[in-house]
């Protein structure tokens, strides 16, 4: 598989680069302290046409592919892990469902505000009892007159308070309490309450809210068949999952890069701990597996690209990107010593980001079933 980006490609991984060195990673210390990013950031992105790359033009969009879109992810993230997971769930998990399941009508009218940054974009399949077991959720969706009332909680919802466009997701079939009788709904954020803001242990400059609702919506806002939702579900979370494997891989090489300025730098014992072993055999490791995990993550994501099976892959990608990215941040942390304990460098950040990554949009635990699914069907 050629692996090699293209002049577009790498066009807009600078552009995403330029604008992460200039505007986010400057302030990713204080957004982290401040539990919080300005919204004019996502207005600088929507104005570079980043929070709809892969959007095509008709809708608004910059027209590139998803690849381009991954890379935009990694770069963003490098700067700042929350400015990355806010722009991958606005994109992969809510604009790229609506264009993919949706009615000519639901794209024309939702897809362009999102690609423009007017709203932003949220996922709200999660309940307080439904996880992983993602089938066992209790919201309902019972027939009113014109369309559907919605009743029921969300948790853990990424963007909700930004306001904007919801994918929600809905029991329709109360007879079937299974994953077989949910639909997908598009939901204005106006129509549903912020129940709760969430306190972090990292990615503490996204915003992530446990929300009610109990609004009734036309049956236009209906995405896809009736007691199809988790088909929706399941297909865009295999492409999130590329999404927050980018976003590990960018948080682990910006560990990664004040590591290694900073080993060249540090003197001790009078050299630079860089000319120890040890210091290098961790700098190796980590540029090593930062490497393989982007591999992994390009091949995924040209999989999608090219319209071929990536749930494999997908999977294999985050599993992997998560849990190197929480290993190297560790590394990097040793590498700096008493100072990467402290907030006077970023890598204790860089840490505290990297562990979610394991778990939202499938655990480290789902993903090797996925994995194990797959491998085991072709057999």
């Amino acid at each position: 598989m050629d692996l090699e980006l293209t002049a577009e490609q790498r066009e807009i991984q600078s552009l995403a680069r330029a604008f992460a060195d200039a505007e986010i990673a400057p302030n990713a210390a204080e957004w982290d302290r401040a539990h919080g990013f300005p919204r004019e950031v996502l207005a600088k992105l929507a104005e570079l046409g980043l929070l709809g790359v892969c959007v095509p033009e008709e809708y608004g969009g910059a027209g590139a592919d998803f690849l381009s879109y991954i890379l935009v992810l990694e770069e963003l993230s490098r700067g700042d892990a929350g400015v990355g997971v806010t722009v991958a769930v606005h994109t992969s998990a809510c604009t790229l469902p609506i264009l993919q399941f949706g009615t000519d009508e639901q794209r024309r009218r939702f897809v362009p505000p999102l690609a423009r940054g007017e709203g932003i974009g949220c996922f709200a399949l999660t309940e307080p009892g439904a996880g992983s077991d993602a089938g066992a959720l209790v919201t309902r969706a019972t027939r009113a007159d014109g369309g559907w009332r919605i009743e029921g909680a969300k948790q853990w919802i990424t963007n909700a308070a930004f306001g904007g466009t919801m994918l929600l997701f809905a029991r329709t079939d109360p007879e079937t309490q299974t994953a077989r009788g949910v639909s997908a709904f598009i939901v204005d954020t106006e129509d549903v309450t912020i129940t709760r803001t969430e306190e972090k242990l990292g990615l503490n400059s996204s915003v992530t809210n446990d929300i009610a609702v109990d609004s009734v919506v036309a049956d236009d806002r209906m995405i896809g068949e009736l007691n199809h939702g988790f088909r929706i579900a399941m297909s865009t979370l295999d492409g999130g999952r590329i999404g927050i494997a980018a976003q590990a891989v960018g948080i682990a090489q910006a560990a990664y890069e004040v590591a290694l300025r900073y080993a060249k730098e540090r003197e001790a014992f009078g050299q630079r701990i860089a000319d120890f072993q040890a210091i290098q055999h961790k700098l190796a490791n980590m540029s090593m597996e930062i490497d393989a995990a982007r591999l992994l993550v390009l091949r995924a994501a040209t999989l999608k690209d090219r319209g071929l099976p990536h749930t494999e892959a997908g999977a294999k990608a985050k599993l992997f990107a998560s849990e190197m990215a929480r290993r190297q941040t560790a590394e990097a942390i040793q590498v700096l010593g008493g100072y990467g304990y402290t907030k006077e460098f970023p890598v204790e950040r860089y840490y505290r980001d990297a562990k979610i990554t394991e778990i939202y949009e499938g655990t480290s635990e789902i993903q090797r079933l996925v994995i194990a699914r797959e491998i085991l069907g072709r057999t």
